[in-house]
């Protein structure tokens, strides 16, 4: 699961590409929506969360997201920021040019890395533990133009295939709420994975599905009481 929730923080969301219209309600997570996500997610999987950069405003949130997914059932794995390339947002106490991808496993991570020592040992493959890979430092992908996004807070095509090529195999489904631009639709594609995506404005699932046909994809939308699924 990939998850990008419009954050209830007028302050934060003040500024940069973080500035949501009255379109989108913003909230704050409870533990209801954690057992949630740890229902519909196999043991050992992934769940990404796509949280800004600390602050004064949103500290204390920041940390009661990790304790509310512990009870949960999920496993803190680690935090990586995603630096924007050369944008920057010159808004509050800083300038700003990162948000930070939030990573949890429910219960024990799956075995994603190759056991190098052990398969060479023995000749079969064998695995640890973990993402398929070291997450590396930071994620330095470069934010779209405003003339290209169609949706405020999108996410580069680019930061996605490489979370999925870390967190995921070929072939597997992911989750991501609040869709947005549909960007992670595209990445799945790309390499080889299967998307089902929730975005609760109709007029964004037009343009996601306006998207994904620019790349040749198949989609199929399914309208709920109240939200439109494009997967």
């Amino acid at each position: 699961i990939i998850t990008d929730h419009p954050w209830s923080d007028k302050k934060s969301n003040k500024g940069g590409n973080r500035h949501f219209d009255s379109s989108y309600s913003g909230f704050r997570y409870e533990v209801d929506d954690f057992k949630e996500k740890a229902r519909v997610l196999k043991p050992g999987a992934f769940l990404v969360e796509v949280l800004p950069a600390e602050n004064e405003n949103n500290f204390d949130y920041l940390y009661a997201l990790k304790k509310l997914a512990e009870e949960a059932g999920f496993k803190y794995y680690a935090k990586v920021p995603w630096k924007k390339g050369n944008f920057v947002s010159n808004t509050g106490r800083k300038s700003k040019n990162t948000e930070d991808l939030m990573i949890f496993s429910k219960g024990k991570a799956r075995n994603l890395r190759p056991d190098k020592k052990k398969t060479k040992k023995t000749g079969i493959d064998h695995y640890m533990s973990g993402t398929a890979e070291m997450l590396p430092t930071e994620f330095d992908y470069q934010v779209a133009s405003n003339k290209k996004k169609i949706h405020q807070a999108e996410k580069p095509i680019d930061l996605y295939e490489r979370l999925l090529e870390l967190l995921t195999k070929p072939g597997e489904i992911v989750l991501y709420q609040f869709t947005g631009s549909g960007n992670l639709g595209v990445a799945a594609h790309r390499t080889g994975r299967f998307a089902v995506l929730i975005e609760i404005l109709k007029d964004n699932v037009d343009k996601i599905r306006n998207r994904m046909s620019e790349h040749s994809i198949h989609t199929q939308v399914v309208q709920t009481n109240t939200s439109s699924t494009a997967s």
